[in-house]
């Protein structure tokens, strides 16, 4: 069986465990192939969690929940130094595992916040002075909630651009809850059903090559690069958004839409970028990267909605 071939049996897996968030279940697994990390926020019941965790069961490999609270220490992530029998000793934290799960990540304190940092734009981390590489695989995949911000730590933008997606979350359908209520009620009394690993780390890492092949025309980059410069001058594009933006997206965007439509093209099994890969990738791509004006909020204007209007106004090849 082909590495492709395997990735999509690994999707179809999620599938068979998560009722509906089809989004969801994508960009878990194109995050997967671009080795990038993943932020999922939503409302609280949104299967959240319980995605990231039926994805981690269907590799074969390490996996670590880190559930993050306000008394968080740095040490609790990166392993620290013991002293044992004379001798420092080096106890491994969560963080060399190769999926992490960083469940409520903005309810830990900045130090923790910068200790994930290194980790996930170096895929290395350093204490007492030493240095040490992560897997190859290492792989956050963060929870966000967007309710009961007090007491919470905002991510700060250099640390919400190392996650190559933003997804947001959205309540399931009628039909899917539907679904839900009898899954429920079946697992009640034939239990849930295993999940079993079915690709393991050399065939992810083998896929993450054949991605890094799949072809992307001068015309589609030279798209994604309008995309990316639209968000930093939208007033080239729309006149009433001369003032909308304080931030926009950086060259880092541009890269991350590039990797994930890469992703994508894969995942529908074929060997070409299109625009459509572009467009609907677009919102989780840059909706992280983008800091909205004052003038803009308090005219109750949101970044998804800045988002579609500037793929409304940039013409695709």
């Amino acid at each position: 069986m082909s590495n492709q071939a395997r990735i999509l049996e690994l999707r179809q897996a999620l599938a068979r465990v998560i009722v509906g968030q089809t989004t969801l279940l994508d960009r878990l697994v194109i995050g997967l192939l671009a080795d990038g990390h993943v932020l999922v926020e939503g409302l609280p019941g949104l299967a959240k969690t319980t995605a990231v965790k039926t994805l981690a069961a269907a590799i074969h490999g390490s996996f670590r929940r880190i559930q993050f609270t306000p008394d968080l220490l740095p040490g609790d992530l990166t392993g620290t130094d013991i002293y044992h029998e004379g001798q420092f000793e080096f106890i491994e934290g969560p963080l060399f595992h190769e999926i992490i799960l960083a469940d409520e990540i903005n309810r830990a304190p900045a130090k923790v916040q910068a200790a994930l940092l290194e980790a996930m734009q170096e895929h290395q981390i350093t204490v007492g002075g030493v240095t040490r590489p992560l897997p190859p695989l290492f792989m956050v995949m963060a929870t966000q909630n967007p309710l009961e911000q007090a007491g919470t730590y905002p991510l700060p933008e250099a640390q919400l651009d190392r996650f190559l997606l933003h997804v947001a979350l959205d309540y399931p359908s009628d039909a899917e809850e539907l679904d839900i209520l009898r899954r429920d009620r079946a697992h009640a009394t034939a239990g849930h059903p295993p999940v079993t690993a079915v690709v393991d780390a050399a065939t992810v890492l083998a896929a993450r090559r054949e991605v890094q092949q799949v072809y992307v025309s001068d015309a589609v980059e030279a798209y994604i690069v309008a995309l990316v410069r639209a968000t930093r001058a939208p007033g080239n594009w729309r006149a009433d958004w001369v003032q909308a933006v304080e931030v926009g997206a950086s060259p880092r965007a541009s890269l991350a839409l590039l990797h994930a439509s890469a992703a994508r093209a894969y995942l529908q099994r074929r060997d070409y970028v299109t625009p459509d890969d572009v467009r609907d990738l677009a919102p989780d791509c840059l909706r992280h990267r983008i800091t909205l004006s004052l003038e803009s909020r308090l005219q109750e204007l949101d970044r998804d909605v800045f988002i579609a209007g500037l793929l409304d106004a940039v013409p695709a090849p």
